[in-house]
């Protein structure tokens, strides 16, 4: 029998999992980090990217963050972040706009868009990206 702990996957509006998983896999600030079942306690930022949980039995789900913070406990993970959807929620129309938005406006120093605002914006929306493309090979195998 594998060993299990709870995750809670939290944003600002609502919770959006919850339930018994074998492993989590975030973006940490760091790097990514793999949490198995009676994780030594800690507590990390997260940069943009996906949140891959495995639950029990072995499926896996994949969710996009926004950033926000992983605390670690021996039975349990939680995740809060500001914007939190599920990958396949994900609009790959409106991130690649966001990213054409973004990259331009690092282009044009003088546009209205701060230059940290604009990195910060093109960062989410590659994130985004990548969580959808991962999700699409997933889907392709």
């Amino acid at each position: 029998m594998a060993m299990t702990m709870h995750a809670n996957i939290v944003s600002a509006e609502a919770e959006i999992f919850s339930g018994t998983v074998e492993i989590v896999v975030a973006p940490a600030i760091m790097g990514e980090v793999g949490i198995y079942p009676r994780h030594t306690q800690m507590l990390t930022t997260l940069k943009p990217g996906e949140v891959r949980v495995t639950k029990q039995g072995g499926e896996e789900e994949s969710f996009y963050v926004s950033g926000g913070i992983l605390e670690v406990q021996p039975h349990a993970v939680t995740i809060l972040s500001d914007t939190c959807v599920r990958a396949r929620d994900l609009d790959e129309a409106a991130a690649l706009e966001a990213k054409q938005a973004a990259e331009d406006a690092l282009k044009d120093k003088a546009g209205q868009m701060e230059l940290a605002e604009a990195q910060a914006k093109l960062a989410e929306a590659v994130a985004q990206l990548q969580a959808i493309e991962r999700m699409r090979k997933k889907l392709n195998r």
